[in-house]
Formats: structure tokens, C-alpha cells, sequence
């Protein structure tokens, strides 16, 4: 419980927050701050699919971040018992979602115990916060 603060160097020095889902309530405060976002989903836990999905859909709907790129990560994939990328952009819609969003809004599957597509997420932080 908490925030979490790491600096990445993109090459240009970028600090990652993260608050978990617990601390949703909190999560408008740093809305003004925020560049890009990216939204972790367990994929291995199908009880909380709704409960991310409404989560995802309040972030979505904040007038700050109107503008702001969003990847959704899909984690835990290294877990025998994840849903694919497929499976979960069905149960999410991701469809409907991205179509009335008016953010770009990007999907990929990770494994942050792996580091299964974390190359994946850090090229996406620099073409989202433009760098070369």
C-alpha cells in the first residue's frame, strides 16, 4: 500500500509512479501529472476482470487524461492459469473501449516476473512520451 516512484532514463530521465488498484480512490490527484499511462491488469485472476475494467473505464473518462496515450498490460502471463490477450479483450470489450475513447489506447501482455515484453513497454513509453 502505497506509491512507488522509479526513474527511467528513455534517454531522458522519466519517473514512473505506481499506485495499485487499492489506492484507486486516491488516483485523480495525480492525474495533472501524468504524461502517459499504463494500466496493469492480473491476467491470471478472472475475478477481477470487472472490477479492472470499471477502474479502467473511470481512468479513461477523467477530463485530465483526455489526451493521454494509455497501455493496457495484461500481466502474469508467465502463470499457467492466465487468459490470453484475446480472452481478455473480450471479456474488457477493449473493442467498444477503444472505439469510444478518446485516448490512444494500446494492449500488451507482459510478465513482470519473466520480463516477458517489458522491451515491448519501454518502446512504447518512448514513442508515447516521443523519444527517438
Amino acid at each position: 500500500v502505497g506509491t512507488n516512484l522509479t526513474d527511467l532514463r528513455l534517454p531522458r530521465r522519466v519517473t514512473v509512479r505506481e499506485l495499485g488498484g487499492c489506492m484507486g480512490p486516491i488516483w485523480p490527484s495525480y492525474y495533472s501529472e501524468c504524461s502517459a499511462l499504463l494500466f496493469v491488469v492480473d491476467a491470471s485472476n478472472p475475478s477481477q476482470v470487472s472490477s479492472s475494467c470499471i477502474q479502467l473505464l473511470s481512468v479513461l473518462s477523467a477530463a485530465p487524461l483526455a489526451s493521454v496515450p494509455v497501455l493496457v498490460l495484461f500481466n502474469k502471463i508467465d502463470l499457467p492459469c492466465y487468459m490470453s490477450l484475446v480472452e481478455m479483450k473480450s471479456l474488457f470489450r477493449m473493442q467498444d473501449i477503444v472505439s469510444c475513447a478518446t485516448q490512444p489506447i494500446t494492449m500488451l501482455e507482459t510478465s513482470a516476473r519473466d520480463g516477458t515484453g517489458l522491451a515491448d513497454v519501454l518502446q512504447w513509453l518512448r514513442s508515447a512520451l516521443r523519444e527517438p
